[in-house]
């Protein structure tokens, strides 16, 4: 591998865009480092690419040294003099970029935006369209929006995964495709020869005939709301959607289902077996499973790699267990049904399943698996350590000399320190007191553990990477509390200190009698402090208990400059009135406090292990269960 290093845009290009190190140039690259991918357009990586030593963060040259700025796009002439702006994939609350305009993928690629209308087409298909020809944009009775031209789709592999939402074939004549709606894309030849009237088998009394109107319409068959043109019945204000007019009799696809999956007309409400909700109308069924699902529901990804949990979970149209114990559901709380639609885990010993309404509502929060490959991939790259090159191994297999992504020098293992002196871990900054590294040229130190952090983590709170991080930082995004540990940079500005990034999305916690899990549309007001949650919280499933991130993650005690002893986290405060004895200021004892540490009666030290205690409730005395003379 031949690097070097490069002071060129693209350091200015990271510092904008990642926020953390230069990006290193490397030429040449082996064939170990192909298996990357760059975190621009999701591509594999080949060389020349640019890459971050210390983040594993990748980019190729030609991602790396695309223009921050993009005028008159031949897919976006509405708004040329505005431009377009490049920007990091969308944030996880950016409701308004819908997908990109060509491929209608929304994903965490780099993408280029319009700042008037929200358009937004990513980097990779930004590169394609620049040099390839579309035709002038062209308004269409049958479609709301004005339409885009192209003679030869299938010169773009993008389109070679779509088919005409007309005739369902594939795109291998002249096509027209709306930049706005993800879902129209049709033949020309299919659009010019629409017929005016059909006779369709949802509606045996009249014929439906085609109308354009600027009004919504609710389509019946679909049950939703629609724009631009459709087929309708006047005298029975029957209408449908140009898409559920002529759907396919026939779906085959094994990625998705083994057999054949055949449309049926019939009005009657079923039970969705893949999405375990009710229908009516269209359906498609397996006659060799016996089942039934939605339309929708022939397209579910078969696998998934789910931000809360470790591995890929696949969909099942039941579940088969030997075990007669009730299964719930690990995002509500609520019983999964072994008949219905679900995803789970094949891996030995893992129980995890979740309904698939809940793991698909949020895009943000799950990847799509193309194949079981990727999912060996992605399990790989999660377990990269932040320890760079082992040294030196003792005969029990420890590393005991090692190379960190975060220092300069060697840092060797430990047990004990030499002087009886108060050392932090420059991780955690919580102290040193077990096994650890330190260096012998400078004064750093990291607890064991903290020094085999992967340096990629695949936090639940998003799907995108998580990367570790030892550049100073101010303050938790998710917490709000300062420190100059380690942290994890998620999507480019969230910084996460390592105390959250332990948090699992499901937890036990002392202030509370119930399981908590972690609710993303929770605004509650946290029961610790009284504020309001605003990026969600942990909530409990049987009663109204929430709790955000900087009260979960409170230290159990702590010390503090008014007061020789430790305090202790207190939850409840059965006094009327409360008091702060720093501000004076009235405390509403319903909320926790951090209160001293009774002392011992008999040695004097404050009590933070096992005591016995008088029963009288007069009496006040309190002593170790190691202190002698117990009774009094």
């Amino acid at each position: 591998m031949r690097v070097q290093v490069t002071t060129s845009r693209c350091n200015r290009f990271s510092i904008l865009f990642i926020g953390q190190h230069p990006l290193v140039l490397v030429a040449e690259q082996s064939n170990e480092g192909l298996k990357a991918h760059c975190d621009g357009c999701g591509e594999l990586l080949s060389a020349p690419c640019f890459t971050c030593i210390h983040c594993n963060y990748h980019l190729h040259k030609q991602c790396a040294e695309a223009p921050l700025y993009l005028h008159n796009h031949p897919l976006h002439s509405k708004h040329s003099g505005a431009g377009l702006f490049l920007r990091r994939g969308p944030y996880p609350r950016d409701l308004k970029v819908y997908g990109c305009a060509l491929c209608k993928e929304k994903c965490n690629m780099f993408f280029y935006l319009c700042r008037e209308c929200y358009f937004s087409i990513d980097i990779k298909c930004a590169q394609l369209s620049s040099s390839f020809k579309f035709s002038q944009l062209s308004k269409h009775d049958i479609h709301e929006h004005p339409l885009t031209f192209i003679e030869s789709p299938m010169a773009i592999d993008v389109f070679k995964r779509f088919s005409c939402s007309w005739c369902h074939e594939p795109l291998t004549d002249a096509t027209y495709f709306c930049s706005t709606c993800p879902s129209f894309i049709i033949h020309k030849k299919c659009l010019d020869e629409l017929p005016t009237e059909i006779n369709h088998p949802s509606h045996h009394i009249h014929p439906l005939f085609l109308h354009s109107s600027d009004r919504n319409h609710f389509c019946n068959l679909c049950q939703k709301e629609h724009s631009g043109a459709f087929y309708g019945c006047s005298l029975y204000h029957f209408n449908i959607n140009l898409e559920c007019a002529l759907l396919r009799s026939i779906v085959e696809d094994k990625s998705r289902h083994q057999h054949p999956l055949t449309l049926f007309w019939r009005q009657d409400s079923f039970i969705c077996d893949a999405y375990g909700t009710e229908g009516n109308y269209i359906s498609y069924i397996c006659s060799t499973c016996c089942t039934i699902v939605h339309k929708k529901c022939i397209s579910l990804p078969r696998i998934i790699k789910f931000s809360r949990h470790d591995h890929c979970i696949f969909h099942k149209h039941f579940l088969q267990t030997r075990e007669l114990t009730r299964k719930d559901c690990k995002i509500c709380f609520n019983e999964v049904k072994l008949d219905r639609g679900s995803y789970s885990c094949r891996r030995p010993g893992c129980n995890y399943v979740v309904h698939v309404n809940c793991v698909l509502e949020d895009a943000r929060l799950y990847k799509v698996i193309e194949d079981e490959k990727q999912c060996e991939e992605l399990e790989e790259k999660s377990m990269q350590s932040s320890i760079i090159r082992i040294i030196e191994v003792n005969e029990a297999g420890e590393a005991t000399k090692i190379e960190h992504f975060s220092h300069r020098h060697c840092l060797v293992l430990a047990d004990k320190l030499e002087e009886e002196i108060d050392r932090k871990c420059d991780r955690c900054m919580l102290p040193i007191s077990n096994i650890f590294y330190y260096c012998s040229e400078c004064p750093f130190f990291l607890h064991k553990t903290c020094a085999e952090l992967p340096i990629i983590k695949q936090h639940w709170f998003h799907q995108s990477n998580a990367y570790l991080n030892s550049d100073s930082f101010k303050k938790c995004y998710f917490c709000s509390q300062y420190s100059s540990g380690f942290f994890y940079r998620i999507r480019g500005y969230m910084d996460m200190c390592t105390r959250c990034a332990e948090v699992a999305d499901i937890i036990e916690c002392e202030g509370h009698q119930h399981f908590l899990f972690f609710d993303f549309k929770c605004k509650e007001k946290c029961n610790g402090c009284g504020e309001r949650c605003q990026y969600g919280a942990f909530r409990c499933g049987k009663c109204r208990f929430a709790l955000d991130f900087g009260c979960l993650t409170l230290p159990h005690s702590a010390l503090h400059k008014i007061d020789e002893h430790k305090l202790k986290l207190t939850y409840h405060d059965d006094k009327e009135q409360s008091y702060c004895d720093i501000c004076e200021q009235y405390r509403d004892p319903s909320f926790w406090k951090v209160e001293g540490f009774p002392e011992c009666s008999r040695c004097g030290k404050f009590c933070q292990e096992e005591i016995f205690k008088c029963k009288e409730s007069t009496c006040d005395y309190i002593v170790h269960c190691k202190c002698p003379g117990l009774y009094h």
